[in-house]
């Protein structure tokens, strides 16, 4: 019983699963920056491929 009440106030995984924490959140903020940045390539790319084939340009 003593160890198992030891297991319970033992907090030496809690560091590692703030860490996943911080990772997870990062990951996600990168994922959706990529994700924008890829939208807005590609507009641009799509504006200047119209620009040069109908010699339209905005």
């Amino acid at each position: 019983m003593k160890t198992f009440t030891n297991m319970l106030r033992d907090e030496s995984g809690a560091a590692a699963a703030e860490y996943a924490l911080i990772l997870a959140i990062v990951g996600t903020g990168i994922a959706v920056a990529a994700i924008a940045l890829g939208v807005s390539i590609s507009t641009a790319m799509t504006n200047a491929g119209t620009c040069i084939s109908t010699r339209v340009c905005n």
